[in-house]
């Protein structure tokens, strides 16, 4: 009886041990949280102004990681992120004035969802890796915006499209907030819901499998690297809306704290597993680290070390054997 159970016993600990790192991101922020919390507490950290603005600053990241964790999932990567929001807070600045707000929306949008479907096609029908097409599209992406603007800031007047995309507040909720959620719950629903979202999970696994199971795997790859170029026009007007203009160095760097909030977050780099929830804790993780840092009164470089290696640490212990 003893020597039946013991096979059980052994079992049970990796499996308990791999139930403990896919936690890593909840109990690392909670720590993070306290930590700053105890030592900036007389510097404002607590305060729900500061906390606020913790929610403002993130949005942006937040919501491309949603649409990031799609991409990473289904075995690709997506660097031109940032350039196309930046892209986007631009067109969206240089229609408001003859289109209005909604048709500056429509301009933001379908830049972003433009330079998506350019990277799905070649990705998927021309078969080059999307690591090299996406990092070619953040170089043409930020060269566009720059070329559009001759690299001057787009003022945008119009408090209607200010107030709904980031300046604005839904009672005491800032707007970016609400975007931020509105993202988490979408972007949980298709991945956990639908069967695309199994799709997505079926194709990063094992496209050979997931091939003969009946899945079209480059509609798939083209579907998320269509939804990301799209969704990061959106993050591209919540800057435009936040900052009231549209420049081409809102997003610029942003890609490489998408992907580190992904991975942070759960997903695995290779693909075939995702959270969404994860990755949106993960942006805040980030978020809150560098808030903390600021109010601590360390230098930039300072900053750029202690970031670099909780994230590091994060990812190492969240690993899963």
């Amino acid at each position: 009886m003893t020597q039946s159970t013991l096979p059980s016993a052994s079992r049970t600990r990796p499996s308990l041990l791999a139930n403990w790192r896919s936690y890593v991101v909840y109990v690392g922020f909670a720590l993070v949280f306290i930590f700053f919390s105890i030592f900036l507490r007389d510097a404002g950290f607590l305060s729900s102004t500061n906390l606020l603005n913790i929610v403002r600053q993130t949005a942006t990241i937040s919501v491309m990681a949603v649409a990031m964790t799609f991409v990473i999932a289904s075995g690709e990567i997506d660097l031109s992120v940032g350039s196309v929001a930046g892209l986007s807070s631009v067109l969206a600045a240089l229609a408001i004035p003859h289109f209005g707000p909604v048709g500056g929306a429509a301009a933001g949008l379908l830049g972003g969802a433009l330079v998506g479907l350019i990277n799905g096609s070649l990705v998927t029908g021309l078969g080059i890796p999307s690591f090299l097409v996406t990092l070619g599209m953040l170089g043409i992406a930020n060269g566009v915006a720059q070329w559009i603007t001759a690299t001057a800031p787009v003022p945008i007047l119009n408090d209607a499209f200010n107030n709904f995309f980031g300046s604005g507040d839904l009672g005491p909720i800032p707007s970016l907030f609400v975007w931020t959620l509105l993202a988490l719950a979408v972007g949980h629903f298709i991945l956990r819901r639908t069967a695309f979202g199994r799709s997505v999970l079926a194709v990063g696994g094992n496209a050979t499998a997931a091939r003969y199971s009946g899945i079209n795997v480059a509609k798939t790859k083209f579907m998320v690297l269509l939804a990301s170029g799209t969704v990061a026009g959106l993050a591209g007007m919540l800057y435009a809306g936040r900052l009231n203009s549209g420049r081409f160095q809102w997003g610029q760097g942003d890609e490489l704290s998408v992907i580190a909030a992904v991975i942070l977050g759960g997903t695995p780099l290779l693909g075939g597993a995702g959270t969404v929830f994860g990755a949106v804790l993960g942006a805040l993780m980030i978020g809150l680290i560098n808030n903390g840092l600021i109010l601590m009164g360390l230098e930039y470089s300072q900053q750029l070390i202690i970031r670099g290696a909780i994230i590091i640490l994060a990812v190492a212990l969240a690993r899963r054997k």
